[in-house]
């Protein structure tokens, strides 16, 4: 068997989870709300500066609710983590033993024998017994635990580049705005949606599929809405 290399770390999907939830999530919103709020006002109105001023306004006010949103819904989970994280710190100076014990019995049920199971658990709790019960009881480790400022960061980063698309579409194609910004908006979702799948081992088509029919169908009530109040 080959020694293992010097250095050599694997790079695990879980370990990007978090932002890349956030950045796809991000982007995708940016594409979707920006194209439909440009195809909504040049339904109503037709081709005119407001189409780009409320394209503008619109990125810059879905950035901040995304980042918003997602640095307090993070938060709250990394709230969750500290609070469970402080009870068992709690439990762990009260009784030692009877933690030491429901490790054990962690061990047993994932299908090491007893003796082994007690052997494990004693040696990660005398390096660190918080982290082993964090880990394996709560299931809070640093591949997982919840970054808030990462997210938001990530969020608001990613719908203001998704939303910069549309508007650069709406811009270039002036003449025929919905058209440009429709077409757009599908082939980028498109490429977005292929791009998470492959990210994250799913398959592609299937990906591609539902970015692509969900967000046409918003982008088309949008429009729809605006043809309506424009007349």
């Amino acid at each position: 068997m080959k020694a293992a290399r010097r250095g050599h770390r694997e790079q695990h999907l879980l370990e990007r989870t978090g932002w890349l939830r956030a950045a796809v999530l991000g982007a995708n919103d940016g594409i979707v709300s920006t194209a439909s709020l440009i195809l909504g006002v040049a339904s109503a109105s037709g081709y005119e500066s407001s189409v780009l001023l409320a394209g503008v306004a619109g990125v810059v006010a879905g950035a901040m609710s995304m980042a918003t949103g997602e640095y307090v819904s993070v938060h709250s989970q990394q709230d969750l983590e500290e609070a469970a994280l402080a009870e068992e710190r709690e439990e762990l100076a009260a009784d030692p033993q009877a933690e030491h014990d429901e490790l054990v019995a962690i061990y047993v049920r994932r299908g090491l024998d007893p003796a082994l199971a007690d052997q494990v658990a004693t040696q990660l709790a005398a390096r660190d017994a918080l982290a082993a019960h964090a880990r394996d009881e709560l299931g809070i480790n640093r591949n997982t635990k919840a970054k808030p400022l990462q997210a938001a960061g990530a969020s608001a980063l990613s719908f203001a580049t998704g939303g910069v698309l549309p508007l650069i579409a709406a811009w270039l194609g002036r003449g025929h705005v919905i058209e440009a910004v429709a077409t757009a908006a599908l082939v980028l979702l498109a490429i977005l949606g292929g791009i998470a799948a492959r990210a994250g081992n799913a398959p592609v088509l299937p990906g591609v599929a539902r970015v692509v029919f969900w967000s046409a169908l918003a982008m088309a009530v949008t429009a729809g809405v605006g043809m309506l109040f424009g007349a």
